[in-house]
């Protein structure tokens, strides 16, 4: 939200919990709502130019937010007329599994497989609803996001095979990526990696 604001775009924040948003903005709009109830999003939807998906719970938590919370967006987007959807999932499953040769053993044989096992099935089925559309969607796939500053400076559209990659990007550095995506079409309707 802040570097969308400070590269002046009107930004309507649509959250479960409006006491958790730490800034406020003229150019900004916070809107109460619930991804899993299709009316609270269609109202806010219509007159925007485009959407960013964030959706996220606890890893330990079972449950089907991103899917259904997405397709409900999707199915939003396209009553109202808004085309461009940008959408944070994550690397470390489908085609970019690979990329976990990069982790830790723990991470790579416990972490991976036995905690975030129903967060990638989530993600997978997240990103399938999207692909099944004419919207102009770009899914990025960050590696673990950490709390470090941003620095414009990351690797996006490498191999799963890739060797260098580190297999962790910071959240502001995965904003400016998802925020940059508002100026261009070169990524369109491609999934892009994103880490240091």
């Amino acid at each position: 939200m802040q570097q969308a604001l400070e590269n002046g775009f009107d930004v309507t924040a649509f959250v479960r919990d409006i006491s958790r948003v730490p800034i406020s903005h003229s150019k900004l709009n916070i809107v109460k709502g619930d991804v899993m109830v299709p009316s609270t999003i269609d109202n806010i939807i219509k007159g925007h130019d485009a959407v960013i998906c964030c959706l996220g719970m606890p890893a330990n938590k079972a449950g089907e937010l991103r899917s259904k919370g997405t397709k409900h967006i999707v199915e939003s987007m396209k009553k109202s007329g808004v085309t461009r959807l940008i959408c944070q999932t994550s690397l470390g499953y489908g085609d970019s599994k690979q990329i976990l040769q990069n982790t830790s053993f723990f991470f790579r044989r416990i972490i991976a497989p036995l905690l975030l096992k129903k967060t990638f099935d989530e993600h997978e089925l997240q990103e399938h609803i999207i692909k099944q559309t004419n919207l102009n969607w770009i899914i990025t796939r960050p590696g673990n996001m950490t709390n470090g500053k941003l620095t414009g400076n990351y690797k996006t559209g490498f191999h799963s095979n890739d060797r260098s990659i580190k297999v962790k990007i910071s959240r502001a550095d995965t904003a400016h990526f998802l925020v940059r995506q508002l100026y261009s079409d070169d990524n369109a309707q491609k999934v892009i990696g994103i880490s240091y």
